[in-house]
């Protein structure tokens, strides 16, 4: 009989101890049902990329790097091979030395054998026209006597005249072959030196844009081109992330702008490192229609803003790659 009470009495105490886990359990299942739960705001860690491009058109010849390698400011990335640009130059430097050339003659005169025949002329046409003068002053002393007619006097003093201009001519003839050309035509023929020269250099400096280097110091992120491919005029080739200018870029409802005032200071949780950053707030900017949020209580009875936000490391991090998510509690 004590044997069954006890039993009994054993029942009733597992039971009831059964009982109180299964309350504490729930009471414990309730409290982390409706714990308040952690706030933060997701970011994420951005960079600015730059493209390395080229102006000129032809076919990539060779690339220097690969998606991951760190390039420095000045590396050479790639190189373009183009025909047609070889052509143009070889076209444009035998324009400059063909200016080049007409210029120098222009400034250097008339040669030696022209010069030399030009007095030759003059002399022959100043020759004939002293003789003409002396055959006119003969005919002219017998039609003063009255030996010969008039027509003969008139004939005489024609050809002197007629030797005259000739020798006239023959002189300025002389005269621009001794001179050269005049200070208008050489001018004109060295501004045109100047503008085959300056149409060389143009191309030349095009040419100099066949070889594509990297503007920055940073990450390759992308290639989109690769040996033998066609790549139009300035076309991203290579992208480059600036990896020394990262930042983090993430979005506030307006309520809770008053935490981040520019150049205020905060912390934020990068989960993929498992470390905490500080960051220093740089730029505040309203975001568009799309983000606004809805009231979500009585007590905020309007349509609240969001507004993107842009922070710089305080301490530089390692190991961290663009893209990483930010947790900023609040």
């Amino acid at each position: 009989m004590a044997d069954s009470k006890a039993m009994k009495a054993f029942k009733i105490i597992s039971i009831s101890i059964i009982i109180i886990i299964i309350g504490i359990w729930l009471v414990f299942s309730f409290y982390l049902a409706h714990k308040p739960k952690p706030s933060f705001i997701q970011g994420q860690i951005e960079a600015t990329q730059y493209s390395i491009s080229s102006k000129v058109a032809g076919r990539i010849n060779e690339i220097f790097v690969k998606k991951g390698d760190l390039i420095k400011e000045g590396d050479l990335a790639y190189t373009i091979f183009s025909p047609e640009l070889d052509a143009k130059i070889k076209q444009a430097k035998a324009g400059y030395e063909a200016a080049k050339a007409l210029s120098q003659e222009t400034n250097n005169g008339a040669r030696i054998e022209s010069i030399e025949s030009a007095k030759d002329i003059y002399q022959a046409a100043k020759a004939m026209a002293e003789l003409a003068e002396k055959t006119y002053t003969r005919i002219q002393n017998l039609y003063d006597s009255g030996v010969v007619s008039l027509q003969k006097r008139d004939e005489a003093e024609t050809n002197y005249k007629s030797a005259k201009f000739n020798e006239n001519t023959a002189y300025q003839q002389y005269k621009i072959a001794l001179d050269g050309a005049t200070k208008e035509t050489k001018e004109a023929l060295r501004q045109k030196e100047l503008a085959a020269l300056g149409t060389l250099d143009e191309v030349e400096s095009y040419a100099k844009d066949a070889q594509a280097f990297s503007p920055i110091s940073g990450e390759v992120s992308n290639i989109l081109l690769h040996t033998n491919e066609l790549a139009p005029s300035g076309f991203p080739v290579v992208l480059v992330i600036d990896t020394n200018n990262a930042y983090l870029k993430f979005s506030v409802r307006e309520d809770k702008l008053q935490n981040f005032k520019v150049n205020s200071e905060f912390e934020g949780f990068i989960p993929a490192l498992n470390k905490n950053a500080k960051f220093k707030v740089k730029y505040i900017s309203l975001l568009g229609e799309f983000a606004t949020w809805k009231a979500a209580n009585k007590d905020k009875e309007y349509d609240m803003k969001s507004y993107e936000i842009e922070a710089d490391f305080v301490d530089r991090i390692e190991d961290f790659r663009v893209g990483m998510s930010v947790l900023i509690p609040q």
